[in-house]
């Protein structure tokens, strides 16, 4: 048995997470502002993350074996956890995400189309931190969000008084109603309907994972693994938009209707002018057996048609 806390944890694979711990026997304590309570026999720590000392004084005398923070999104978040965990836990692990590679949002090494990106293209060790901006500001926040994991990743590293691990999570999918941001939704609703895809004429594939293995690998990373540093946490196999909406197609007994545009244009979820696609060879050489895309994402489908069809 390990004391886990959990930052975040009150939805999608994150609450899944939460439910795996504690069926493994392990002692957790949730942590977050309340919108949702754990599971039976989880303890709940309700707190704003980002009142420091609010956030001390909740903690208390406590202490953990790790912490699993699934709700850091900014470097000013990760100095005051850095700060609130220091000297009360031996690892830490954050949840982020594969738009740290994204191109389009950093000078970053080009890694060419058809060679899966590597955790090296982005060393959170040597990333520059500016924690003066204004991330305090939603709008700005949601315009850079893959900067924000990126200073968030470098303030743990360098920072943290503890073991530090980045998950960096794939394009998650699977559970119907449970999938908030709608992404898979898009397509099973406008294929069926008929309605148009927007794609780029040219468009590149990326990498994807379900939300119960993105669950299983925290799980691992967390509690059967003392690895530091980023890990790439995506299933076996690429895909492009129209292979996503090919496999929609299948399910729905439609065909997709495509209307292109240039690069540089906005398009559905996951149509991409940019290369970013990430390889998990690290996870597999430190043990996590992946699943292929391809094998669960028919299933994913049909749980959001069931869901779309169902009373609200």
């Amino acid at each position: 048995m390990q004391r886990i806390c959990v930052i975040g944890g009150s939805r999608y694979f994150g609450r899944l997470l939460v439910e795996r711990l504690q069926a493994a026997g392990h002692q957790v304590t949730v942590l977050n502002r309340g919108s949702a309570q754990p599971p039976t026999g989880v303890e709940h720590l309700v707190v704003d993350r980002d009142d420091e000392a609010g956030l001390v004084a909740a903690l208390g005398s406590r202490t953990f074996d790790v912490v699993v923070d699934q709700i850091c999104y900014t470097p000013v978040q990760a100095a005051i956890a850095a700060r609130a965990f220091a000297g009360r836990t031996r690892r830490y692990v954050m949840t982020s995400t594969i738009e740290v590679y994204d191109p389009a949002t950093a000078a970053l090494p080009p890694v060419p189309a058809g060679i899966t990106v590597p955790e090296e293209n982005v060393d959170p060790r040597a990333w520059q931190v500016a924690v003066d901006l204004p991330w305090h500001d939603e709008a700005y926040l949601e315009a850079h969000y893959a900067e924000g994991k990126r200073q968030a990743e470098a303030v743990l590293a360098r920072d943290g008084g503890f073991a530090f691990a980045s998950v960096r999570s794939a394009h998650v999918l699977g559970g119907g109603r449970r999938e908030f941001t709608g992404r898979l939704a898009h397509y099973t609703e406008r294929i069926a309907q008929g309605d148009e895809i927007v794609v780029h004429a040219e468009a590149l594939p990326t990498v994807f994972i379900h939300y119960e293995e993105l669950a299983d690998l925290l799980l691992w990373a967390a509690t059967a693994t003392d690895f530091t540093g980023p890990v790439n946490a995506c299933s076996d196999g690429l895909l492009d938009v129209r292979d996503l909406a090919a496999i929609v197609a299948a399910r729905t007994g439609r065909e997709p209707v495509y209307r292109t545009v240039a690069a540089g244009g906005a398009a559905s979820p996951f149509s991409f002018d940019r290369h970013y696609a990430m390889s998990n060879t690290r996870a597999k050489q430190l043990g996590f057996a992946f699943s292929r895309t391809t094998d669960w994402l028919p299933g994913a489908v049909a749980e959001t048609l069931t869901a779309s069809a169902a009373p609200a």
